[in-house]
């Protein structure tokens, strides 16, 4: 055998084993203490969810860019298991605070109480956040509205719909020009 094809071999064989073992891991869904969110009306929910928060107007709301599946890959594949139990348990508090103050689940209700209720949870957020100490966990809803936000401005349609958008841009300008209302850029 000559020393080529040894070297080959072993490379083959040493890099496929480290990577086929980080691939393998990051293929298996992430789901811990039993928390498994993956069914269609959990995505369906977030993306209402999301539209809420990022509504359509002119350009395409968040529900357009699936915002849904996004947050729960994330969550899923990118979170430690503390925040994703904080996650999925706050997902089921949009629930109970919904039933509690309209008696019907979220998604029954007309996009004015749902505007009404976000707004509450964000003050509830808001008022969290300031006295929230360094080691204690992030809010449930701000992880909501961040991977909103993420989840659409990295998205095809908010990136070439709400940003404004050069596929391939030219030489770098420092110094544009912008006016009130201009889109920001991709």
């Amino acid at each position: 055998m000559d020393r080529r094809t040894v070297i080959h071999q072993i490379a083959a064989l040493l890099g496929g084993t480290l990577v086929g073992a980080d691939l393998l891991v990051s293929c298996v869904p992430n789901v811990r203490n039993g928390h498994a969110l993956i069914g269609q009306e959990h995505i369906a929910l977030l993306n209402e969810i999301g539209e809420t928060i990022l509504p359509q107007t002119d350009t395409p709301g968040a529900k357009a860019a699936d915002v849904g599946k996004f947050m729960l890959l994330m969550v899923q594949d990118c979170y430690s298991s503390d925040n994703q139990i904080i996650f999925y348990e706050g997902i089921g508090q949009v629930e109970q605070a919904s039933k509690q103050h309209y008696g019907k689940r979220f998604m029954q209700l007309d996009p004015h109480q749902r505007e009404t209720l976000l707004l509450e949870i964000d003050r509830e957020q808001e008022a969290y956040m300031k006295q929230k100490q360094p080691k204690d966990p992030a809010h449930y809803f701000r992880m909501i509205k961040e991977l909103t936000l993420l989840g659409y401005f990295t998205s095809e349609v908010g990136a070439t719909q709400a940003l404004r958008y050069v596929p391939v841009p030219g030489k770098f300008e420092g110094d544009i020009p912008y006016s009130k209302g201009d889109r920001g850029w991709a």
